[in-house]
């Protein structure tokens, strides 16, 4: 893999503040087509903020962020919410899967709300669970699933449409160490044999070793970037 993989998404001079308690300095990040980044950095310095302004899901107040060359900072909503369908895969330290649906039917869910046929889109998602390792899972809901194995369904339901980059925000905090690595070893081979780009939010080392480069937030602002162990 090339060590300088072209920017996919690019953020510049990124401030954000909630009221008065600002959360971003000027932040700035760039994020390689099938690059595996990890933002780490104390609670309290950014990172998740980072995060939801890259994916569109929070406007900064200054600076820009783009996707492919496309400002995504200024879109108008309806084409933020066709990037979230496509372009974009997000998951959240609790996978936020819906709990009256079975793990096959919540990794249906984007693909037929994409418009996909209920039978080819729950025979794709049966191929994503497999991948993820929770296939024998696939009839349970999730208030049967263990935390490791709903965080894996989150990240199934995350990459069965095909996003070119998958936003992740504490991926592994509500578990314990040994489901967390078992995430994180999906998680990354599966970005690898998709080429999806990654960027990971973490406050874990053991998390953030698994990327190709870690870029560290303190106080809002860029402190330093490096290559991972």
């Amino acid at each position: 893999m090339s060590n300088h993989p072209a920017p996919l998404v690019v953020a510049r001079d990124l401030v954000k503040a909630y009221g008065r308690t600002p959360a971003l300095r000027g932040a700035g990040l760039e994020l390689g087509a099938g690059e595996i980044v990890a933002v780490t950095g104390a609670s309290g310095s950014g990172k998740s903020t980072l995060l939801h302004c890259l994916a569109g899901i929070v406007r900064p107040d200054a600076g820009s962020v783009t996707y492919a060359g496309e400002r995504v900072d200024t879109l108008p909503e309806h084409r933020l919410s066709e990037l979230r369908r496509t372009a974009f895969g997000v998951v959240f330290q609790f996978g936020q899967l819906v709990p009256e649906l079975t793990a096959l039917d919540n990794v249906a869910l984007p693909l037929m709300l994409d418009g996909s046929a209920r039978p080819a889109a729950r025979e794709r998602a049966a191929g994503w669970l497999e991948r993820f390792g929770v296939g024998e899972q696939r009839g349970l809901r999730p208030g049967q699933l263990s935390g490791g194995q709903a965080q894996r369904v989150a990240l199934a339901r995350a990459l069965v449409t095909g996003p070119r980059v998958l936003f992740a925000d504490e991926p592994t905090g509500a578990l314990d160490s040994l489901a967390g690595e078992q995430v994180m070893t999906a998680l990354v081979r599966t970005a690898r044999e998709s080429g999806t780009a990654v960027l990971v939010v973490t406050h874990d080392a053991q998390v953030a070793a698994y990327a190709d480069r870690e870029v560290r937030l303190r106080d809002g602002a860029l402190a330093g970037a490096g290559v991972a162990a």
